[in-house]
This record gives C-alpha cells, structure tokens and sequence, in this order.
C-alpha cells in the first residue's frame, strides 16, 4: 500500500530535554536535542506536541533512547517579503530506552530508516556539511 511508510527512527544519546512549552491555548509541545548514534553523529531536534509530550517524563539527559518519529513539513509565505519558506518538524510518537551495544548488533532499525531518509536527505546532503564548515551561513538561519 502506498500510504504505509516505515517506521523512522533516532538511535542515540539525550542532549537536552526542554519543560513543556504552550504554544497556543489548545497547542503545547516539549523538545527533545539527541545527539545520534551514527558514524557521523547529528545532533537533532524532535518535537513531542500535545499529550505526547509526557513520553519524555522519566527520560533524563545523558540517557541513550531510541526514538520513533514523523517527519512534518509545512509551507511559509513571509508578509513582508513574499519570500516563500519550507519548514521540517521531525515529530516525536514513542521514546525508550536504548542500549548502545544493541544498535551494532541490530542493524535492522538502522536499515529501513536509511534506505527511508537517503532519497529525501540526498538533497540535503551536500548542505548539512556546508554550513558546518562555515560559521557565517549557520548564523544567518531565522531560527
């Protein structure tokens, strides 16, 4: 079926955990920065919106996790520019804990998540080592 998508996942280590943010009267959130597990470890930001920000309770940082996550993307027209921007949420659904050994051990998490995130992180790629060489484009990000 093509609406099925396999599941995405984080293997890695908690950064920070943020307290529970209230957007709006009817949206909340909480943060969560993992710092991947991988040969060349991203540190990443997933979003828990709504009664799913609970699941970090118990959680502390330092610890290693594996998250499950939905990939969000939204489009933005700035009012005063017209300049039309693209938005990526990664959004957390389940967290638990880990076991750093278990991921080499266990390669077949890692496999339907690469083979899921290279097509669409291809064109991205080249981008994220980039910005990471060169201080001045991180600093002009508007967020």
């Amino acid at each position: 079926n093509k609406h099925l998508h396999p599941i995405m996942e984080l293997i890695g280590t908690i950064k920070k955990i943020s307290p529970v943010q209230q957007i709006t009267p009817t949206f909340s959130k909480r943060e969560c920065v993992l710092l991947t597990d991988e040969m060349y470890p991203q540190t990443i930001l997933v979003e828990f919106s709504q009664s799913r920000a609970a699941l970090l309770d118990g959680f502390t940082e330092g610890q290693y996790v594996r998250i499950s996550i939905n990939l969000r993307g939204r489009e933005w027209t700035d009012p005063r520019t017209g300049e039309v921007r693209y938005f990526t949420t990664v959004g957390g659904w389940r967290i638990e804990a880990a076991t750093p050994g278990a991921t080499q051990g266990a390669p077949a998490p890692a496999n339907p998540f690469a083979a899921q995130s290279a097509p669409a992180a291809a064109p991205q790629a080249p981008q994220n080592p980039a910005p990471a060489a060169s201080s001045p484009e991180e600093d002009d990000l508007p967020f």
